[in-house]
């Protein structure tokens, strides 16, 4: 007599990318990825369309290093047929965009380069002059109350206004441009409309810099000889814009989240700088502003941590859930102390340009030092426990950050 044949155990069904758990517990919700599925995790967009989650540190690694196989050409995905035009991720995923983030191959190599050129002209002593002015404005608004919320009032302000100088947009312009910019980026109701307002404004500062030129990004990548059009142009620097306001801004939060509720930082809180860089490399780390990212798509079948991926499926960059990979992370150590071997930058030829991380990282820590030297006994206004994130699984970052100090005059 023959044993009966045991049921097939069914697969564990997609992950919704989505929900309170992105905002709640992401590094519990990676962890449960990984062990149901493995490093590469079957998801579900909004709207039930499909992709896969790379949390691998190595897979993620292949990934990005592979721009053929893995090709950053959005025309390949087998999913557009069923994507209606009002796809609140529209502005994340792209199609038939003349922008860098979907252009391959040599051309991508030379805009790439364009920007990197634009943006490494910049004087960094003048860059730092900037973040100063506009944290010290900032500050002064706030210094005066005793409690303020430094997301709302502070790290949500001033990396646009600071970019937006660098591009060469009027002041005045910069509270509209961060409304837009957080509507395209959470990826809402609200997206289609945040991205028509940021093109708009690109679109006419192109037009007046081509007119009259001047000493800022957007006029040196119109003087450029490769021969990009302004519609080009025009794409990428709302890419800059975007990648460079609202990440840097939750590195700013993130970061004084982390020196604010743990006691390695106190120090740095009273007059002591070295834990400032520590703190922000951690943050990276453990608590990246990126948390994931759109993405890559097959450009044929073939394999990748066990998973049989097929031509056009999209693949979505886990760069937090490759962050902390235990396959990488075998002591648990947040892996400070200026190992930058994360993936909060990406990898690859599509990697943000090291000009724009320098640009990031002198804005951010301008920020957090600004904030140290002139709000004196800063702390924290409400339980650690009681802050909250926005629940996006793109972007981490906090809702508010309520502090207390003694008041101060402006200066």
């Amino acid at each position: 007599m023959t044993a009966p044949v045991p049921a097939p155990v069914p697969a564990p069904a997609p992950v919704p990318l989505g929900g309170p758990r992105f905002q709640a517990e992401p590094a519990e919700l990676y962890r449960e990825m990984r062990r149901e599925h493995g490093a590469v995790t079957p998801v579900l967009l909004d709207g039930n369309v499909p992709a896969w989650l790379v949390l691998g540190y190595r897979e993620l690694h292949q990934v990005t290093g592979d721009p053929v196989l893995f090709s950053r050409d959005s025309e390949l995905w087998n999913q557009w047929e069923r994507i209606p035009a009002d796809w609140p991720l529209l502005p994340m995923i792209g199609r038939r965009q003349p922008s860098i983030l979907y252009t391959v191959g040599e051309r991508h190599r030379e805009r790439a380069a364009m920007i990197s050129d634009a943006l490494e002209a910049v004087n960094p002593s003048e860059l730092r002059t900037y973040a100063e002015k506009f944290a010290d404005e900032l500050i002064d608004g706030i210094c005066a109350n005793g409690v303020t919320d430094l997301v709302a009032d502070y790290a949500m302000l001033l990396p646009v206004r600071v970019l937006a100088r660098l591009f060469g947009f009027p002041d005045e312009q910069g509270p509209g441009l961060v409304s837009a910019l957080n509507d395209m980026i959470d990826g809402r109701e609200r997206a289609i409309a945040g991205q028509g307002h940021v093109a708009a404004s690109m679109a006419r500062l192109l037009s007046e810099r081509r007119a009259v030129p001047a000493d800022d990004v957007v006029s040196r990548m119109l003087a450029n000889r490769g021969g990009f059009t302004d519609e080009e142009i025009a794409q990428d620097l709302m890419v800059m814009m975007a990648a460079g306001h609202q990440p840097t801004a939750d590195w700013i939060g993130n970061s004084l989240r982390l020196m604010l509720t743990d006691e390695r930082f106190a120090a740095s809180l009273f007059g002591g700088r070295n834990s400032v860089a520590d703190a922000m490399n951690e943050v990276l780390w453990e608590d990246t502003p990126t948390q994931n990212v759109a993405g890559r798509w097959a450009s044929r079948d073939t394999q990748l941590g066990g998973r049989r991926i097929r031509a056009g499926d999209l693949l979505l960059l886990g760069l937090q859930g490759a962050n902390s990979d235990p396959q990488v992370r075998t002591d648990g150590s947040a892996l400070t102390g200026g190992n930058s071997a994360h993936f909060s930058f990406g990898h690859g030829e599509h990697r943000c340009p090291f000009p724009a991380q320098e640009v990031a990282e002198v804005i951010a820590r301008t920020g957090i030092e600004v904030v140290l030297d002139r709000l004196p006994d800063i702390d924290l206004a409400v339980p650690p426990e009681s802050l909250s994130r926005r629940p996006s699984p793109w972007l981490r970052g906090l809702t508010r950050l309520p502090v207390r100090f003694t008041p101060v005059p402006a200066l």
